[in-house]
């Protein structure tokens, strides 16, 4: 069962994977609304519940003049019209602990990225606004690592956490996925996110700017279906070439209707064997 209001969830009837997508980062209202409006339509079309996805800052960038955003407030302030005008949650990630509140205020689902699983004070301050909490698996993480940030959650009130993985570091500029952590995770009592963009990415190159294997997608995507993952997360873009951030690992956007008609027969041949 999915952790958020009946009513600002569709097709939860169906039994379908949820889906959080969207860009990497808030570049403006136009944009996201381009986005988001694609978004809908298809997954209204597919029945697939969706949370639309964005980071209002990104903290963690590799060089100092990479974009970080176009100002909390502005891309909070795009995220909740987002959220009303189609009348769906959404996502973005905070980075300290003093964000949880604000971000709160705009947003139905809080993120935890991966590098910052473990920090304690982040943890508690999400789980304390009573938001949906989504906490990413760190890169150097085993699943079972996962179930001390989970009872940091639940031992703060919260009990509404999912568990992302995004797949581990292997050497020092690539992913893999052990799709073991899925049903490892699930055995937490969290349901759990397939994260089939980062895991796809090639951090820390030396131009300081992150690369990725964008058409393996739909591989990760399969295999984490088949496996039976509660949720999707999918970064996407209308033109990954030209987005402010990650545009390296991003799903082309006009891509992301046919690669979900693929993941639902999956799904419903898993579902029903």
């Amino acid at each position: 069962m999915l952790p958020f209001p009946v009513e600002k969830l569709r097709h939860t009837e169906t039994g379908n994977f949820f889906v959080m997508a969207g860009p990497c980062a808030i570049e403006g209202e136009q944009i996201a609304f381009e986005i988001a409006q694609q978004l809908v339509t298809i997954c209204d079309r597919l029945q697939l519940p969706l949370i639309f996805k964005g980071s209002y800052r990104k903290a963690n960038r590799s060089r100092l003049d990479s974009f970080t955003g176009i100002g909390d407030e502005q891309a909070l302030t795009i995220l909740k019209k987002i959220g009303e005008h189609f009348n769906i949650p959404t996502v973005t990630d905070i980075h300290e602990s003093h964000e949880a509140a604000m971000a709160a205020e705009y947003v139905d689902v809080l993120q935890i990225p991966a590098f910052l699983f473990r920090q304690t004070e982040l943890l508690v301050a999400a789980s304390k606004t009573g938001k949906v909490v989504n906490i990413k698996k760190g890169q150097f993480a085993s699943s079972g690592a996962m179930k001390h940030a989970l009872r940091k959650c639940l031992d703060s009130g919260n009990s509404r956490i999912l568990l992302t993985e995004r797949g581990n570091m292997f050497g020092y500029g690539d992913m893999v996925v052990d799709f073991r952590n899925i049903p490892q995770m699930q055995a937490l009592g969290a349901p759990v996110v397939m994260d089939i963009t980062h895991s796809l990415q090639q951090p820390n190159q030396e131009s300081g700017v992150t690369g990725g294997k964008p058409e393996l997608i739909g591989t990760i995507a399969k295999a984490a279906i088949a496996v039976g993952a509660d949720g999707l997360f999918i970064e996407t873009h209308p033109r990954p070439a030209e987005a402010l951030s990650d545009g390296a690992n991003m799903l082309a956007l006009d891509r992301f209707e046919g690669l979900m008609q693929q993941l639902l027969n999956i799904h419903r041949a898993v579902r029903n064997s």
